[in-house]
């Protein structure tokens, strides 16, 4: 951990009491400032407040109030979840008070070798590929962190000058972390998400740019280099490029020809030996190989861990065989690029459940996946009846269900011996569970009380 003293007798507002809100406001405890803890709900375990309390932390909850635009503080650490138009951000935004994410927080403090990953769908796959790959060859530690689940500053406190750290970063951590640096970033592609929250395509892209706002010519710049956007894109960064495609050849990176991996020119290795399925894992694999290589991972490592990695939960993961039928969970699937690419790593009849929370949009996108890989389907949730119509333009045989549990045991009526049981929605969990997570965690219950059997 790198020692800062920038926080001292600073007044510091901790907006939200998620994992990574609770880790900054200890550590700022630790680094001299003055916090005051705030959460607009009331947390159902006491015992979070009590070890804030504990700790000298101020706390508030059940409420945003505005009046704490008005006590003064130097830095606002905001959830970021939290949305600039909430009235106590937008008061803060209005007077000029710095406002940063834990992500930044994380960055000040640490000391090591960064890498960071950003973009659309992959983050997780391709950071989680990339710290197995450079810790197969290291000699000191390298973690992973952000918004994979795991608070960038908690990690960041216990690493050295030596050690690795690849993070996971979302364009709502981003925006809040100005001088964030890692030697290697990685966009792994850039669609059209969380524009609820950014308003505009162009403000989601500028988010994600900003990973590679404060890099040189002396860093390097990992992107997808399948579509002309990207590409473009890439201009606007003053880093190193390094192209990674699984359609383009470009010698400058990672790329795929005839059913090889290449990295610069050299054989790495065949696209069939990696365990996980479907296209989006190659390009996954493709991002992690670039970052691997540019860290001095040999190839016998990247090999290991690609032939032996099996997926993160939720990201088309597989669950287990019973009775001839696999079944998959990509929960993580929230929205259409990500079913896309999911049903195309199939070459089995595809039962697909999927269904979720109405944003607005159709699914007519999605029609030539299913006249092709899809068998039937089971819909719920608020857009099922969208996604029932997509699915009868595609001809396909559609079964309406409550939710992603008891879709189970209807796409169990409906498949045979040699089926793929997907559950992967295209679309967000919150009108039926708080999370992706959950959804996942749910479906695969239903799936262990069908079978009798835990997932592999």
């Amino acid at each position: 951990m790198k020692k800062i003293d920038e926080y001292q007798g600073k007044k510091v507002l901790v907006m939200g009491f998620g994992i990574s809100g609770i880790n900054a406001a200890h550590l700022l405890v630790k680094l001299g400032a003055n916090v005051t803890a705030n959460d607009k709900a009331t947390p159902k375990n006491n015992d979070i407040v009590d070890d804030l309390e504990a700790d000298g932390i101020r706390v508030i909850t059940g409420d945003n109030p505005i009046s704490l635009a008005n006590e003064g503080f130097d830095v606002v650490v905001k959830n970021p979840g939290i949305p600039y138009d909430n009235p106590l951000v937008a008061a803060f935004v209005k007077q000029g008070t710095p406002i940063i994410t834990e992500a930044e927080l994380g960055w000040q403090i640490f000391d090591g070798h960064l890498v960071s990953v950003t973009g659309s769908n992959g983050k997780t796959t391709t950071t989680t590929l990339t710290q197995l790959m450079i810790a197969e060859n290291a000699e000191h530690q390298v973690k992973y962190a952000g918004n994979i689940g795991i608070s960038f500053s908690k990690i960041a406190e216990d690493l050295g000058p030596d050690d690795t750290l690849v993070t996971e970063l979302s364009s709502f951590q981003l925006l809040g972390a100005p001088t964030i640096h890692p030697h290697i970033a990685i966009i792994t592609n850039i669609f059209s998400n969380h524009l609820d929250y950014h308003k505009t395509r162009e403000n989601y892209i500028n988010a994600k740019l900003n990973i590679t706002r404060n890099q040189t010519k002396d860093d390097f710049l990992v992107i997808n280099w399948d579509r002309d956007e990207w590409q473009k894109i890439a201009q606007r960064s003053q880093a190193t490029i390094v192209p990674f495609s699984r359609l383009n050849k470009s010698h400058d990176g990672s790329y795929v020809e005839d059913g090889m991996i290449y990295w610069r020119g050299q054989e790495v290795m065949p696209t069939k030996d990696i365990r996980l399925i479907g296209p989006q894992n190659v390009e996954n694999a493709l991002a992690a190989i670039a970052a691997a290589k540019l860290s001095g991972v040999t190839n016998d490592a990247i090999k290991k861990v690609l032939t032996t990695f099996s997926g993160v939960r939720h990201r088309l993961q597989y669950v287990m065989e019973y009775q001839e039928r696999l079944f998959y969970n990509d929960s993580k699937s929230t929205d259409i690029e990500a079913t896309e690419v999911a049903l195309q790593g199939f070459d089995r009849p595809v039962i697909l459940l999927a269904g979720g929370l109405d944003r607005g949009y159709t699914f007519e996108r999605l029609v030539p996946y299913f006249k092709k890989h899809v068998k039937a389907m089971i819909v719920f949730g608020e857009c099922k009846d969208k996604m029932k119509d997509a699915g009868n333009q595609a001809g396909v045989p559609v079964v309406e269900s409550e939710n992603a549990i008891t879709a189970v045991p209807e796409a169990w009526k409906l498949s045979e011996p040699g089926d793929v049981i997907l559950l992967s929605p295209a679309n967000a969990s919150w009108d039926q569970f708080p999370s992706f997570e959950v959804r996942g965690d749910k479906f695969i219950e239903a799936v262990e009380e069908l079978t009798g059997k835990k997932e592999q």
